[in-house]
């Protein structure tokens, strides 16, 4: 049984080793700057100064996209197995697993009109306009 793990214990051991190599060549052999310049510190961006600083609020709507994103993109990859399945489910007549993945996208689609109609995708909301606002009279 201890036999099945030698293969993996020798490309562990060569990993680690190949990395300890590496990182010593690179410390050797690396370019060393003698003089610390202050622009060294700076960020930038695709070669181009930074003109706004770095740490600025973020309103909390972009972390929900991105949540809702990340859920229904995983979701969405439990999609991949049955589709490379599916002829041979098909070939098979199995019709229930057919209609559960059909179950399974139509939870999808709610969802997504559920948080739609929430308004989760709408990052620039406007206020209702007032009589005041477009320069109507009352």
């Amino acid at each position: 049984m201890a036999s099945q793990f030698v293969p993996v214990l020798i490309v562990l051991a060569f990993a680690v080793g190949l990395a300890v190599v590496l990182m010593g060549l690179a410390a050797l052999a690396g370019q060393r700057s003698k003089t610390v310049s202050p622009l060294k510190g700076e960020s930038y961006e695709s070669g181009v100064p930074s003109i706004d600083r770095a740490h600025k609020r973020i309103p909390v709507a972009f972390y929900i996209v991105a949540l809702v994103f990340v859920v229904l993109d995983v979701e969405v990859a439990f999609l991949y197995p049955w589709a490379v399945t599916y002829r041979q489910l098909l070939a098979e007549q199995s019709l229930a697993v057919y209609l559960d993945m059909l179950a399974f996208v139509a939870l999808l689609a709610f969802v997504y009109v559920y948080l739609w109609k929430k308004g989760v995708f709408d990052w620039g909301r406007r206020k209702p306009s007032t009589p005041s606002d477009t320069g109507e009279m009352r």
